[in-house]
């Protein structure tokens, strides 16, 4: 029998259908068959062979029906760590009621067992500023104590943590990190950057393989229930074994039938890479594949670590404008050899000095489309390509660069509204109009991905498409008329970059994000439909339905 007359398994029908590729949802239906969409039009004109006895009907009135939201950054570790039993997260308002958050925590996690946060930022409490190991050795004094910041760039350790680490005043931190000292030479308790990450599988490695499973099918229910059917997992930094990509467990979980999201995993480019190719290897099923590499190239703004092109406005020092975390040759020696195989690059650049550099080094070395024979005779957002992540801050002439070069923008809109004032003290007046700037981008072109950056802003995607479409936080609803507003993008535009931005970002564009015949059937309904609402009004629609390959991953109950 020919495979296009087989019945579907389920038709969804609705007044609104937002298939990705139109700018507004139409009233239409849309069938799949095993894990992908057969077809999609208009709901009274289905073809008749759809239609056979055990074909599930599924009637969703006036909600939409839309490509499965995609994030397109994010950590899953850390993510599902710190929302499990086994961790907490808050930010606290001050240093503390941050330690006495701890305290439910501690009364769960068995004696002398290490406890585990992330989320808070220093910037944020009242009083502002960095937090030292007394405050948290003054309430525990014989258990260590680990607790990382909202960006994950610094940890907080008691005195405990730092004596089971083997940590002490005549320690050198690794290259591209720092100990913080008192003026007298001693430790305060504050690790910076690579220092603080290469301390994660030591503090960790306590919690039992099955403790992390359980935290990842939960994580990747938390995701379903939010609307969310597929993810890139991307390395956490760059050093050699602490990307954080745990193919070990998600494969676990895919084994059982128990893996609810369509993962791509990015580690690390390091000059070694083979371990992409033994992840291609070991993983080609449709939910779990290794898809390119990840690369950092600077820290964050808050920190001075960004690397920009002139001194932040607040200098700390002469000629304080951040550094890369490795020089721009060694970065191109990096990525050539790998785009040269056909292997996607994502690179961390914040920083305009950052994002300049990462440009050139894209323009010079694209990703080698022959080495992708399947993709021949697509389309062009379906070739593979780079990817810059975060790009807070922009040379002006970098916007319409990017675009001309196809790298992709992979982005998080709700970091836009993380450190009110921030950029303003830290940059100036003059680079401010160039923060974030998703409406200048998309008008040249460029295709825009959308994430969270997990666990450091929530994964709820409607939070996150809010804030682009008003420059609104998603929680305060500050500031009125929203942060540069002549930014904002449209709802369309911002479900088009979680769903089908965030597929070309993952490298399987001809695969996922749109509604349409031979693409996998990962699919949302939200209601009430979001464009029948205001701006200020998004944050009202609700995930009815999540369906990841047509199975139906998560439905809302009534109350």
């Amino acid at each position: 029998m020919d495979a296009a007359l087989v019945p579907a398994d389920l038709i969804m029908t609705s007044s609104a259908v937002f298939t990705g590729r139109d700018a507004t949802p139409q009233a239409g239906a849309v069938a799949v068959a095993d894990d992908r969409i057969v077809w999609v039009g208009p709901g009274g004109e289905l073809p008749e062979h759809l239609q056979g006895p055990r074909t599930v009907m599924a009637d969703y009135g006036d909600a939409l029906i839309m490509p499965g939201f995609h994030d397109a950054h994010l950590h899953f570790f850390h993510s599902a760590l710190y929302l499990s039993p086994l961790a907490e997260r808050f930010c606290g308002e001050n240093e503390a009621d941050a330690v006495a958050r701890l305290a439910p925590l501690a009364a769960r996690r068995p004696a002398g067992s290490w406890l585990l946060t992330q989320g808070w930022r220093d910037y944020l409490w009242n009083p502002a500023g960095m937090p030292s190991q007394a405050s948290l050795d003054e309430v525990y004094p014989d258990r260590p104590v680990a607790m990382y910041s909202g960006d994950a760039h610094t940890l907080w350790l008691n005195t405990c943590a730092l004596e089971r680490l083997g940590i002490d005043d005549t320690s050198e931190p690794p290259a591209g990190g720092s100990y913080d000292r008192d003026e007298e030479g001693h430790l305060t308790g504050i690790v910076r950057e690579a220092a603080a990450m290469a301390l994660m599988p030591r503090i960790v490695d306590e919690f039992s393989r099955e403790e992390l499973l359980d935290a990842y099918r939960s994580f990747a229910a938390y995701c379903n229930e939010r609307g969310i059917t597929g993810v890139c997992d991307v390395s956490l930094m760059a050093m050699p074994g602490l990307d954080f990509v745990r193919d070990d467990l998600f494969a676990a979980l895919e084994k059982a039938g128990e893996l609810t999201v369509r993962v791509s995993m990015f580690p690390t480019l390091l000059e070694d890479r083979s371990r992409l190719a033994a992840l291609k290897a070991a993983h080609q099923g449709p939910l779990l594949r290794a898809q390119g590499f990840k690369q950092f190239f600077d820290g964050v703004s808050s920190q001075h670590t960004a690397w920009i092109h002139d001194p932040y406005s607040n200098a700390r020092f002469e000629n304080d404008c951040g550094r890369p975390t490795v020089p721009a040759d060694a970065m191109e020696a990096l990525v050539a050899p790998a785009a040269a195989e056909g292997a996607p690059v994502r690179i961390h650049a914040i920083g305009d000095e950052a994002i300049h550099q990462c440009i050139d080094i894209f323009e010079r070395h694209p990703v080698a489309a022959s080495c992708h024979p399947e993709r021949a005779g697509q389309a062009e957002g379906s070739r593979p390509r780079h990817t810059i992540e975060h790009l807070e801050n922009f040379q002006p002439d970098d916007i319409e660069r990017l675009a001309a070069a196809g790298i992709v923008a992979s982005v998080q809109p709700r970091h836009i509204t993380l450190d009110p004032g921030g950029p303003e003290r830290d940059l100036g007046p003059q680079r401010v109009p160039y923060m974030w700037p998703f409406r200048s981008l998309l008008d040249a072109g460029a295709v825009l991905a959308f994430g969270t950056d997990s666990p450091v802003t929530d994964i709820d995607p409607i939070n996150a498409v809010y804030t682009a479409v008003t420059r609104r936080d998603a929680d305060s609803h500050e500031p009125a008329g929203g942060w540069l507003p002549d930014e904002r993008i449209t709802l369309a535009e911002a479900l088009g970059a979680y769903t089908a931005g965030s597929a070309v970002a993952a490298q399987r564009a001809h695969e996922l994000g749109c509604l349409e015949p031979g693409k996998f059937a990962d699919i949302v309904v939200l209601e009430p439909n979001p464009f029948t609402l205001t701006d200020d009004d998004l944050q009202r629609t609700q995930v009815q339905a999540t369906y990841v390959g047509g199975r139906k991953a998560y439905e809302r109950l009534e109350p």
